[in-house]
């Protein structure tokens, strides 16, 4: 099984780095990997939605958000390939008023049919995570 835990300390109060950060359609621009993202149904505090990436690749995921308890959780769908299973969790912790930590966790399983094992992959995950906390906390500090 592959693991990351990722974190980095955001200069901005909990709720708008929650809200930014979860906001589906701005992942495009949150995220260097991602060329769209779209949301296809939201439920209460589940959002479904589809990403592609910069390849054309597309899959479809979905997401809790539990904004009053400072996290969210999140799997992949559909199709899950080059995964047998990818899941997320993305911490939050307020620091200080105006200082929020966020963590971000993933657990998954490569299918035995991908180009790259569990090691390999979690050494991709977690320079892509540290290239997108950083992005992030830019942009959301700047806002």
């Amino acid at each position: 099984m592959g693991h990351t835990n990722n974190s980095i300390i955001i200069n901005a109060p909990y709720d708008k780095v929650f809200d930014i950060s979860n906001d589906i359609n701005r992942w495009k621009e949150l995220f260097d990997e991602y060329k769209e993202s779209e949301i296809i149904k939201r439920e209460e505090n589940k959002i479904t939605f589809k990403l592609t990436n910069q390849e054309g690749q597309s899959w479809q995921s979905w997401r809790l958000l539990f904004k009053d308890k400072k996290y969210c959780y999140a799997e992949r769908e559909e199709p899950k390939f080059p995964f047998k299973y990818m899941k997320l969790v993305w911490l939050y912790r307020e620091i200080a008023p105006n200082t929020t930590e966020m963590t971000w966790i993933q657990h998954f399983t490569m299918d035995e049919k991908a180009k790259f094992n569990d090691s390999q992959v979690e050494g991709f995950i977690n320079k892509h995570s540290q290239d997108n906390l950083n992005r992030m906390k830019e942009i959301i500090e700047k806002e």
